[in-house]
């Protein structure tokens, strides 16, 4: 944890840097947005591979934030909607040309071996990080070749929650399956198996046994009312994936599901003189989008729902709250308030 005294000496030893030079928490993710360009936030952005143009809540606030910027940086291997804003984009090798590792939601450390050669001129994020260090004379140590920065990783990280010091390259490519917290253990013992399942014999708590914490259910910040009384929920759709920044140029995934939509329940239909296929307006305070009905049974009639992939006029996150939990900093855009009509008469076609 960043805020451990003794957690902070750890690392900055591995680095070689006194603790003090280490920074503290940042900020989450929505506050960082918001406060991008405005007097005391960040005047520049390195972005990696993320499209928050698309992926973030309350879409439109977040390119004013960003335009706000004097440098916008994208690094990534496509030209997401976000890299088109930047002054400047760095391209980046993608997973199958370089080698690395992947750690899967289960906690499973997956090695990465480099498939194909990079376009000529592209450079790998260790590379551009390794410059920008020089160039700006940072302090330490900055390696470009992968098994070595796991071996700082697997340094800095032993006796914290995710322990990787017990790994290293040469250990996953004997296909072992191992899982984090996998600590090193002492020359001449053997390896530690990993854990492949979190917390089966005990807990990070004094004595081992979990908490069990009662809270107070509280419904979604931006609610329905009069003039927005639909709930408009997010998600996914199958050929898509998050900001479709690399799915939507698939051709095949691209002709399975071409762009975004509204499902909504046949009474709604009804109510607002929509059959399937027509645009239908979704509004609030936020934004407003164009989107094709979809008419299901298997939605609430007080209920839409729309995927997240796609950007501009049938953006959700155009509408999506950017109200946040006041633990975790994680945004409320799984749910929110609209209104919802018909945007164009009956076999009135919107262009």
């Amino acid at each position: 944890m960043i805020d451990d005294p003794a957690a902070r000496r750890h690392v900055a030893s591995v680095w070689g840097v006194p603790p003090e030079t280490l920074p503290g928490k940042g900020r989450p993710a929505v506050e960082l947005l918001d406060v991008l360009g405005r007097e005391g936030g960040p005047q520049a952005l390195l972005v990696h591979g993320s499209n928050v143009l698309v992926s973030a809540p309350h879409a439109s606030h977040v390119r004013e934030r960003l335009a706000a910027l004097d440098l916008l940086v994208v690094a990534d291997i496509v030209p997401s909607e976000t890299a088109q804003l930047a002054d400047v984009v760095l391209p980046v090798a993608q997973w199958a040309e370089e080698e690395g590792t992947m750690t899967s939601l289960e906690g499973r450390i997956i090695r990465r071996r480099r498939a194909i050669d990079p376009p000529q001129g592209v450079r790998s994020e260790l590379w551009l990080w390794a410059e920008l260090a020089r160039r700006l004379g940072a302090p330490g140590r900055w390696d470009t070749e992968p098994a070595i920065v796991f071996n700082e990783l697997a340094r800095a990280s032993a006796g914290g929650r995710a322990d990787y010091s017990g790994l290293s390259h040469s250990r996953l490519d004997t296909d072992e399956a191992l899982y984090w917290p996998c600590p090193a253990t002492p020359s001449g013992t053997p390896d530690h198996p990993g854990t492949p399942r979190l917390f089966e014999h005990s807990f990070p708590t004094a004595d081992g046994r979990a908490r069990l914490v009662p809270i107070d259910h509280l419904g979604p910040a931006d609610d329905v009312r009069p003039d927005a009384p639909i709930h408009l929920v997010t998600g996914r759709v199958l050929q898509q994936y998050q900001s479709g920044a690399q799915t939507r140029r698939v051709p095949a995934l691209a002709e399975a599901q071409p762009g975004s939509f509204v499902e909504l329940h046949p009474l709604l239909a009804q109510r607002i003189g929509v059959t399937s296929g027509d645009p239908v307006r979704l509004t609030n305070a936020r934004g407003s989008v164009t989107v094709p009905a979809r008419v299901t049974d298997a939605i609430r009639p007080d209920t839409v729902f729309m995927p997240f992939h796609w950007s501009g006029v049938g953006s959700a996150n155009l509408l999506t709250n950017d109200a946040t939990d006041p633990v975790s900093g994680m945004p409320e855009f799984k749910v929110c308030a609209v209104q919802v009509v018909a945007a164009a008469p009956a076999g009135e076609v919107v262009a």
